[in-house]
Order: structure tokens, then C-alpha cells, then sequence
């Protein structure tokens, strides 16, 4: 059982107090998220993601780009049978608000602070299930602040060394699941491929039921067999404050 009741020790900054930039915000239920205006929020890609990825019972999950941390504690509050959490994010601020997150939601987690690429040997074959909303954006943003940028665009991270890190710390039978641009779809089910991470379910994302996709989900499974369950298409027209 990974929830816990968290009990604040000499010294420990309270959770509940707002450092400069940052607010509280709903994410699900009555559990609070803390953000900051300044640094990259999430959207609903991120709770797309949490509840397009299937739990089993006593996984080891981790969330790769964990940014404040949403994927992985909306999943963890979808599944809360999972024996483990670990977050990674090279940003000092965001891993550090994710830290203060899970303190006050009475979350049990590790936050590890670090480039994907740079997840030590100790995790390897460590997890039976990898989420990820890496950036995915190939242009734009040079105007951009740099903290902000490197969450949405491919500046720190390819999605080749994406699939090659999962690949490493994925348990033989271990699921990935990731989201990426729709018309990127051909691409990433190339690398999963190539480097025997088996698409098993695929669900594109619109904007309206009208429209065309914009977004592209894949759970696929560490040495699967062939066999791809497209699921139907998902509108999402309500914004992040509706999910």
C-alpha cells in the first residue's frame, strides 16, 4: 500500500507553504498539486495519460519527465493497490514542489533528480510499469524561458534515448506508457518496435469528436507478442480543470 500518512519532523518545511510563484490546485478530488506560474504546468495530456494506463496489482511504477509529479500521483490516486512509486525529473524546482506534493497529499514516493538518460544501472529491470508525457515538440519555443522549453520540447531528451531508457529499466513483461503528436504516431511505434517494446493498445486523442487527432497514446509491453488493440477515438474538448 503505497498511500501514507505524513507527519511533519523538526526542521521540515510544511508542505502547505507556498514558496513565491506558486499556487494549489485541484487534480483529483480533494487532493492538491502545487504549481508554480513561472514553470511548466501540466495539462491534460498528463491526466489522459494516467487513466489510459492499466494497473496491476503490487506494480512497481515509475514516471519518467515527472515535471510537479502529476502523472504519477493521479495514477497512484486511480490505483492505489501499486507497491511503488518513483519519480524522475532533472528540474531542481519541479522535483522539489513534486517532493512537497506528496507530503501533503500523504503520498509515498521517490523522487530521483536527474536526466532520463542518466537513471543509474541500479534501475535496471527494476519496473513493470513506466508512464511518461515526454516533450515532443521539435520546433519552437526558442523564445521561450529555457525551464519551460526543455518540458515540451526535445532539447534534453530524443525519443530514441526515451525508448532505449525504458527499454533498460522495464522488467521482461513490463508495460510503457507513453504519449507523443499523433503525426508522430508511424515514428514511435518504430522505436517501440525496434528496441522490443511490443505496441499493445493505442488510443488517439481530439480535440472534438469533429476533429483529427492531435494526440497519440501507446501502452506497449517488454518482449509482447505482435497484436495492437486500437481502442476508439477520445475527445477531449474540456480542459484539465474538467478531468
Amino acid at each position: 500500500m503505497v498511500l501514507r500518512l505524513f507527519t511533519l519532523r523538526r526542521g521540515q518545511m510544511d508542505p502547505t507553504e507556498l514558496k513565491a510563484g506558486e499556487v494549489l490546485e485541484e487534480f483529483y478530488g480533494n487532493k492538491k498539486i502545487i504549481q508554480n506560474v513561472s514553470l511548466y504546468r501540466f495539462t491534460s495530456d498528463s491526466i489522459l495519460l494516467s487513466r489510459f494506463a492499466r494497473a496491476k496489482a503490487g506494480d512497481a511504477v515509475a514516471d519518467f519527465c515527472s515535471g510537479s509529479g502529476v502523472v504519477g500521483f493521479h495514477f497512484l490516486c486511480l490505483n492505489p493497490k501499486i507497491s511503488s512509486l518513483t519519480l524522475f525529473e532533472m528540474q531542481e524546482e519541479l522535483a522539489e514542489m513534486s517532493e512537497r506534493t506528496a507530503k501533503l497529499n500523504g503520498f509515498e514516493c521517490v523522487v530521483e533528480r536527474m536526466k532520463i538518460q542518466d537513471i543509474p544501472r541500479s534501475y535496471d529491470d527494476k519496473f513493470s510499469l513506466i508512464l511518461c508525457n515526454p516533450p515532443y515538440e521539435r520546433s519552437g519555443f526558442e523564445k521561450e524561458d529555457f525551464k519551460k522549453a526543455v518540458c515540451r520540447k526535445e532539447i534534453t531528451l530524443t525519443l530514441p534515448e526515451l525508448t532505449e531508457a525504458a527499454y533498460r529499466k522495464l522488467k521482461f513483461g513490463g508495460r510503457f506508457a507513453v504519449l507523443n503528436r499523433a503525426d508522430r504516431a508511424a515514428e514511435l511505434i518504430c522505436l517501440l518496435k525496434n528496441r522490443n517494446l511490443e505496441p499493445k493498445r493505442l488510443q488517439f486523442v481530439s480535440g472534438s469528436p469533429e476533429a483529427k487527432p492531435y494526440l497519440v497514446m501507446v501502452e506497449a509491453v517488454k518482449g509482447g507478442r505482435e497484436g495492437l488493440d486500437v481502442l476508439p477515438q477520445l475527445s477531449n474538448g474540456g480542459g484539465q480543470n474538467s478531468l
